[in-house]
């Protein structure tokens, strides 16, 4: 099967981009190690694609040709009132096209053809943009490969993944959430019994784990972690309710910590990522620190 490339003059185009808009349901793959949207990185044009289809059996065929590949993803069902939602959080994966598959058709479609973000003027004065598309994205690529052969010793693409992973969050600035009733943050606790603050790319995973409107954000820059870090955790738990990625942190002296904080630079106290947060998957119990 091929990939057709369709002008946006197309009026096949625009009748595609009207049923992606008005469809009663559509089907989406998810990866089982990330429970994200599984991507893939189209071979000619480098766009990182999610599938979506118009048929439920087709998503199952598909499904079932990744698993043999062992690719592990399952079928979900959105309803209409979900599209935006999901649209909208592809933005802030950092996936760029969808690649809309019917029958034997696949078709590419840019998010950015009918989906309309939010400029940065547009945002409410004294509000702060948090978002880390690069790491997310980065994210959902090594945790796909890594946790689906935990056994197994990673390639040195995967390990390049893994390097770029951590330079990205080194980089980034990510939501920490507090109890809005002053005792504390919440907490989560490992199969292997380590304890990890959780802590988010972004509002739409922060607002994943805050259903219950009990917490409050704190934006943090990634050199200041270890200045913010609880002390009874052994590093930060990112995304909690789907890659659910934990970062053992390296604490700094005091001294240290401050030099990097004014420096500037974030500080490389990160170590390398559990690639078997899958199998540590933290429960939904707190601690109050």
């Amino acid at each position: 099967m091929s990939l057709e490339a369709k002008l946006p003059n197309d009026t096949g185009f625009h009748g595609l981009l009207e049923r992606l808009r008005t469809a009663p349901e559509l089907f989406a793959l998810m990866s089982v190690c990330t429970k994200e949207p599984y991507v893939i990185c189209d071979p000619e044009t480098f766009d990182d694609e999610t599938e979506l289809f118009f048929d439920e059996e087709d998503a199952k065929k598909e499904a079932e040709r990744l698993a043999g590949e062992k690719i592990p993803v399952t079928v979900i069902k959105l309803e209409n009132s979900q599209m935006l939602p999901f649209y909208t959080s592809l933005y802030t994966m950092g996936i760029n096209a969808l690649l809309v598959c019917e029958e034997d058709e696949k078709t590419m479609v840019q998010l950015t053809d009918f989906v309309r973000r939010k400029k940065n003027e547009e945002i409410p004065e004294g509000k702060v943009w948090v978002e880390n598309p690069a790491l997310h994205l980065t994210a959902l690529y090594f945790l796909q490969e890594a946790r689906r052969k935990p056994a197994q010793e990673m390639s040195e693409e995967t390990k390049g993944m893994q390097e770029e992973l951590l330079a990205h969050f080194t980089q980034g600035r990510y939501i920490f959430p507090i109890r809005k009733d002053g005792k504390g943050v919440p907490l989560a606790r490992l199969g292997n019994g380590d304890t990890y603050q959780p802590i988010f790319t972004d509002i739409l995973e922060f607002q994943k784990f805050n259903k219950d409107d009990q917490l409050k954000g704190v934006v943090v820059d990634a050199a200041k972690i270890p200045q913010v870090l609880s002390s009874e955790a052994k590093g930060v738990l990112l995304n909690l309710m789907g890659i659910n990625l934990p970062l053992p942190i390296r604490r700094k002296t005091p001294a240290g910590a401050a030099g990097a904080a004014a420096s500037g630079q974030a500080p490389a106290d990160t170590a390398s990522p559990k690639e078997n947060g899958t199998e540590e998957k933290a429960p939904a119990e707190e601690k109050q620190q």
